[in-house]
């Protein structure tokens, strides 16, 4: 046997792979019903919508079985972007805030989404393995609003850059006040659905 085929579970991948674990093993919230709470960590959004381009993907997610996320995330504890990362610095409100701006979210592209069809899987851990964790997730179910639809996650721009070219999230889903005010992206919805279609939303 090689040394490469030596399990070590303290490998920094192993460790990775028991927070995504855990966060799959977690009940699922609707993401209407979100409230503040503390912490930080990652979490994975399930569509189980009737938005036509997303059929396959809401079909695999009814049920109960809830099987391809839409998108995956992660919300670290403030300090972490001021070079304190892994210091297990307060989270404060970090996890539940990030959760609640991606259900305004949704709730303002009132032409395609509702907030309804939206559910979450959510997972407090120390700050150290958040970043892993999102990633070995993301790559194990390459979440459509993750590798093909960008955008989701963005913030307002704020005054002065609102030349930048608008997101396929807010080009498929418009509804953001802020996102209305970015120049128009290459491509169209039409262009986007087109594109999608062609890439696997079940496994």
């Amino acid at each position: 046997m090689s040394k490469d085929e030596i399990y070590n579970p303290l490998d920094k991948k192993h460790l990775g792979e028991s927070v995504a674990i855990a966060l799959l093993q977690r009940e699922l919230i609707e993401l209407s019903a979100i409230e503040p709470f503390d912490g930080a960590g990652i979490y994975a959004i399930y569509y189980v919508g009737d938005f036509e381009p997303y059929t396959p993907m809401a079909f695999g997610n009814r049920n109960g079985q809830f099987d391809f996320p839409v998108y995956v995330g992660k919300a670290i504890p403030p300090g972490a972007r001021k070079g304190e990362f892994g210091l297990e610095v307060e989270a404060g409100l970090a996890l539940s805030k990030r959760l609640m701006e991606h259900r305004s979210s949704t709730e303002q592209a009132t032409s395609t989404l509702r907030v309804e069809d939206f559910f979450c899987r959510i997972l407090v851990v120390d700050d150290i393995w958040i970043p892993l964790g999102e990633q070995l997730l993301i790559r194990r179910f390459s979440p459509i609003w993750n590798k093909v639809i960008d955008g989701f996650g963005n913030h307002d721009p704020g005054s002065g850059r609102y030349n930048q070219q608008r997101s396929k999230w807010d080009t498929l889903h418009p509804g953001r006040p802020w996102a209305g005010k970015c120049a128009e992206n290459q491509q169209t919805a039409e262009e986007i659905i087109s594109y999608l279609s062609g890439f696997p939303q079940t496994y």
